[in-house]
């Protein structure tokens, strides 16, 4: 079975559907999603979008803070760029119907968050901007889009030529099938689930990533791992995020007896950057201390905050105890694909957008609201390549894999997989356990297996997940200082003499796919 489109779209997300939306008619665009249209990190954003609209913003402030917050490893000039756009971005939506929340003078209502200078994160439904967003952008695509959903994508095909001509995918009657396309994205997000604790959706497992770096792509700065400071944590478990929207709207971390914790820690105290925050609300817990949100100073909570209002009471958790107890969770990948502006990769015909790309705008750590900003830039600006580009007559196929039988590779648990990371690669890393980690990674020798046809959709899921988890505790190992989210406990200081300007760069060193070739290199950012 095999279908042939214009446009290919793995993914379902803020940047997927931004790219669908914008797409001329003409062309045949097929969106595949892993489950369901609407089972993406981006339905799940509460904060907002960041854009310097306020009256004494500017964008140069803007620019000033995702540096900092990202620790000078930015692209600078991808950031200026992105940041510069995030107006018009934010025009063009909010001239389109009620996405976003205004005053009674209708001009958009602007909030605060962490490691910002200035109020300037646009918000829809309260707390609910990602689900805003996304239905907007679903209510507006057209009729050359087709939606194929429950469909893994496992492999991309590549021809002759090395050029990316589409992916090999399964169904869960376990059918498989070709997809060819002459422009294939990768638009599927982070690795949050590599994590026992985590913002992310269920299928956020690093796919795409894993996908692109077997056919020989370019992927950098897989160290680079936001942890946000609050999930709510009840009875051991995280059950969802709780937004820095709200430590912006006034509220403090606290221990149970009601001292704060951040006093001192950091000039900003509790809307210092992630990683800041992060860190102390981790120490606080390993030294056997809960750690709470005190909200009770924040004026109508649950008309600000209704979806994580309902988060707490579907989990039997009263708003009105004035208390949310937090602990930190995997929430974004500032690495990923190594892209340009336009999202093209290393490989010809194969491009990657939204959190599963790596355009150099997040540096070592993300400046909050600044993820769905880069998703909408990037969607946009790929929809213009791709509509300007002139259409090929015929797509040349062949040269893709073939099935090559082997006996099957004994993998772990998933919970196995995210206990030992979060343990060994989470918030806090050490060469001790990095070591640790990467010996039990490489003791399950997925590197054996030359074919995925013959395994599950689970059984894949596992596979991708070691490859990442890899991927993430090699660029731990090697980057012996601490920056953003990369903190090392035996190298606590940032080493801007040996690794401001540094990144590693990975291709693809296992046995499966076209390209075999292994390079470790410093590229300056």
């Amino acid at each position: 079975m095999m279908t042939n489109d214009d446009v290919l779209i793995l993914g379902s997300g803020i940047a997927a559907l931004q790219l669908a939306s914008l797409l001329n008619r003409d062309l045949n665009v097929r969106i595949l999603t892993k489950e369901k249209i609407r089972t993406a990190n981006s339905y799940l954003a509460q904060g907002g979008i960041a854009a310097a609209i306020g009256a004494d913003d500017h964008p140069s402030k803007h620019v000033a803070d995702t540096l900092e917050a990202g620790r000078y490893h930015n692209n600078q000039g991808a950031v200026e760029e992105i940041i510069n756009a995030a107006p018009m971005l934010i025009k063009f939506i909010a001239e389109q119907g009620s996405v976003f929340d205004k005053n009674k003078n209708g001009e958009l209502l602007l909030g605060m968050e962490g490691a910002h200078s200035e109020k300037r994160i646009v918000h829809g439904g309260g707390d609910a901007t990602g689900k805003n967003v996304v239905e907007h952008l679903i209510s507006t695509l057209k009729n050359n889009v087709t939606i194929d959903e429950d469909v893994f994508a496992y492999e991309l095909l590549l021809n002759a030529d090395g050029r990316c001509i589409g992916v090999k995918a399964k169904r869960p009657d376990g059918k498989i099938k070709n997809y060819y396309s002459k422009n294939t994205i990768v638009a599927t997000g982070g690795c949050g689930q590599l994590f026992t604790y985590t913002s992310n959706a269920p299928t956020v497992s690093g796919d795409g990533i894993a996908l692109a770096y077997l056919a020989g792509a370019e992927v950098v700065d897989m160290e680079f791992i936001q942890f946000h400071p609050t999930l709510l944590y009840l009875k051991g478990e995280t059950k969802g995020l709780i937004s820095e929207a709200v430590r912006g709207e006034g509220a403090i971390l606290v221990t149970e007896n009601g001292i704060p914790i951040m006093e001192g820690v950091h000039p900003l105290k509790d809307l210092a950057p992630r990683h800041v925050v992060s860190q102390k609300i981790y120490e606080y817990l390993k030294n056997g201390h809960k750690v709470y949100l005190d909200i009770s100073n924040i004026e109508n909570f649950t008309q600000r905050f209704p979806s994580i209002t309902a988060i707490c009471e579907e989990n039997g958790l009263q708003i009105s105890g004035g208390r949310i107890p937090v602990a930190p969770g995997s929430h974004f990948l500032m690495g990923g694909i190594k892209t340009d502006l336009f999202g093209r990769t290393s490989i010809n015909g194969l491009y990657a957008i939204g959190e599963a790309a790596c355009t150099g705008l997040h540096g070592a750590n993300r400046l909050a609201s600044n993820s769905l900003l880069e998703g909408l830039y990037m969607g946009e600006k790929l929809s213009s390549w791709l509509n300007d580009a002139v259409k090929e007559d015929e797509l040349r196929i062949g040269g893709t894999s073939q099935f090559i039988p082997h006996e099957k590779v004994i993998l772990p648990t998933k919970q196995e997989i995210k206990h030992s990371m979060m343990e060994r690669v989470g918030i806090v890393r050490n060469e001790v356990n990095l070591k640790k980690q990467k010996a039990w990674l490489d003791s399950f020798e997925v590197h054996q297996i030359k074919n995925l046809d013959a395994y599950s959709f689970e059984e894949t899921t596992k596979i991708f997940m070691l490859m990442i988890a890899k991927l993430i505790t090699e660029s731990a190992l090697k980057r012996t200082e601490s920056r953003g989210g990369h903190y090392r406990s035996d190298y606590p200081m940032e080493d801007d003499q040996h690794w401001l300007n540094q990144s590693i760069i990975h291709k693809n060193s296992w046995g499966m796919g076209t390209n075999h070739e292994h390079i470790e290199t410093a590229l300056a950012t």
